[in-house]
């Protein structure tokens, strides 16, 4: 099986797994700049990355592993780890943000799309790509939908499922449910407008930070959601999005 080397750069929100969990899909890049999709992979283990004992934060970190290409998945930049124990894991370095991002930036925007018909027809056969960095034209907003505040009852029995990551240590934040949906409204270089939902576990982690700041109310944290996602970021950060397909949509 192949040996790949990452640079770790999207992790999604979890999601309760009768096999796995709290499973995440990853993706990240490999040194020439092209996509990888790691999936599935246990929450735990992404929390729990160490070099020389201490824990590294996962974006834009280097790891070295050997994966398998899915074959239930025709997307392909989809693979799977080859042992989901982790034992032939390699953890390398992690880029920082010296010089305005330089490092980041020379692996992730090696290619980088600026309009969505040309991105779509690209994501068809035989091409079928289903990551990619994006640069939209315009942001034209940041917004917030009220979700369902509860798991579905199929996912809330996941979580009482046995993991097959049961001799790994647990991981130490219990898997809540974000009751928001985050979007960016955006336009391409043709003025074409799309509207996606940011499922990056991020967003949903600093739901949770400013919630407890907050004393938990709800409103006050959104507003501290909307001023990093709708003024720090929207206005005064040069923002690229790093889109992804899902295989029941991709295959639609």
């Amino acid at each position: 099986m192949p040996r790949k080397k990452i640079m770790l750069a999207v992790t999604t929100y979890p999601l309760p797994s009768r096999s796995y969990d709290e499973l995440v899909c990853t993706a990240g890049l490999l040194e020439d700049g092209s996509w990888i999709r790691l999936y599935p992979v246990p929450f735990s283990f992404l929390t729990q990355l160490k070099k020389d004992g201490i824990v590294q934060a996962t974006k834009y970190t280097w790891i070295e592993l050997e994966v398998k290409q899915r074959t239930d998945d025709f997307r392909p930049e989809s693979h799977s780890p080859a042992d989901y124990e982790f034992k032939d894991l390699v953890i390398g370095e992690r880029y920082g943000t010296d010089h305005h991002w330089q490092k980041r930036k020379e692996i992730c925007l090696k290619k980088v799309y600026t309009n969505l018909v040309q991105l779509i027809e690209d994501s068809k056969a035989p091409q079928n790509v289903s990551l990619a960095t994006f640069k939209p034209t315009k942001i034209i907003a940041f917004e917030v939908e009220r979700d369902e505040r509860e798991w579905k009852e199929v996912w809330a029995q996941l979580k009482n499922q046995q993991s097959l990551f049961a001799d790994q240590e647990p991981s130490r934040v219990p898997l809540k449910k974000v009751p928001y949906k985050f979007y960016y409204r955006f336009e391409d270089d043709k003025g074409r407008s799309s509207r996606l939902m940011i499922e990056d576990w991020e967003i949903g982690q600093l739901y949770w930070n400013c919630l407890r700041d907050a004393n938990n109310n709800e409103e006050k944290a959104l507003e501290k959601v909307k001023l990093k996602y709708d003024v720090e970021f929207r206005l005064e950060k040069d923002l690229y999005f790093f889109l992804g397909t899902t295989l029941e949509w991709h295959r639609r």
